[in-house]
């Protein structure tokens, strides 16, 4: 640990600066681990390091955006550890050309129906919508945390909001299918 840290002005700026934070450093794990224990884990590793290297953190910007790249990073090496990433540059090419035609997203849509919708989507882009539209993350801050160029955030938070509004659509199509095959007007 830094010999800083172990001051008490540093624990008692680290507690004001980062402590806020947790709930939603814990949802956001919550969502890319699915699994309760792996989110606590995931959130406490991330703690720790970020404690370890507050000394690094600048007064004044954003340390959710901090903990955030903290937590990406994390588990990153976690999923390198059990061999689970998979690498294929490829992939996103591929997905490129599936869609042709993006119908409307219907008007009545749930936080379920939303949900759902965003976890049917590749991760990578789950990560940059999550980061960007719901953490409200800027570009070089979401960059940053996952460790890619800006402009492969720019491209995957387009890509996904495609996939994510064809998604949402078919939401739509299946009531009124479901209605005219069981006869319901």
């Amino acid at each position: 640990m830094h010999a800083d840290t172990d001051s008490p002005g540093r624990w008692e700026a680290f507690q004001a600066e980062a402590m806020p934070h947790v709930d939603r450093l814990f949802r956001h794990a919550m969502w890319l681990e699915r699994n309760r224990t792996e989110a606590e884990d995931l959130v406490q590793e991330t703690l720790v390091q970020a404690l370890q290297s507050f000394h690094r953190f600048a007064p004044g910007t954003n340390c959710r955006a901090w903990l955030l790249s903290i937590l990406h990073h994390v588990r990153s090496g976690r999923l390198r550890k059990q061999g689970r990433v998979t690498v294929d540059s490829a992939i996103e090419e591929r997905l490129a050309n599936t869609v042709v035609f993006v119908p409307p997203v219907p008007d009545r849509l749930t936080d379920e129906d939303m949900l759902a919708a965003l976890a049917r989507l590749p991760e990578r882009q789950q990560q940059v919508i999550l980061l960007s539209d719901v953490e409200e993350m800027t570009y070089k801050e979401v960059a940053v945390a996952l460790g890619v160029p800006i402009g492969t955030v720019m491209s995957r938070l387009h890509r996904g909001r495609e996939l994510l509004r064809t998604e949402l659509a078919r939401v739509g199509v299946r009531p009124q299918a479901i209605g005219r095959e069981s006869g319901v007007p």
